[in-house]
């Protein structure tokens, strides 16, 4: 059976962003539908829409925490100060691994130049940027439901 890093690589190599390839890594374990979730999250690769803002396995992480907690708690104020929290959480955990949320701070290059995506493709960052942030965001997923 796949880790969920795996699962969730082998998305990506296939195909899904970033934020894609982290969240529907959990439809099993969470019991969500992982179609619906890959619809959801597909605006969020790139830095959210290729903006480059906060990275989108970290926005996929959030959204896994979302779920897990929303199907934790039953009073809606619990679920939100829960999910808060392990996003509060999750952020600096991330950061000290990255130093930034940023996507274009991690990629260290535009997505949008055909400069940059030269540079991505030359200097292989989708393995060794991208891939690295989506099973360092299941990592810390992980830990974190597992408090």
């Amino acid at each position: 059976m796949k880790t969920k890093q795996e699962k969730a690589i082998e998305s990506f190599r296939a195909g899904l962003n970033c934020a894609q390839a982290t969240v529907t890594a959990y439809s099993d374990d969470l019991n969500f539908d992982n179609e619906l979730a890959a619809r959801i999250s597909c605006g969020f690769g790139g830095g959210m829409g290729r903006l480059q803002d906060t990275c989108g396995a970290v926005t996929g992480a959030f959204m896994v925490l979302g779920i897990y907690y929303c199907s934790k708690f039953t009073d809606n104020k619990d679920r939100k100060e829960a999910t808060y929290s392990a996003i509060q959480k999750f952020a600096d955990r991330f950061n000290s691994i990255h130093s930034t949320l940023n996507c274009k701070s991690l990629m260290n290059c535009s997505l949008n130049t055909e400069e940059g995506k030269k540079y991505i493709k030359d200097n292989n960052l989708h393995e060794k940027v991208c891939e690295k942030c989506i099973a360092d965001a299941i990592m810390i997923v992980d830990e974190l439901t597992s408090e």
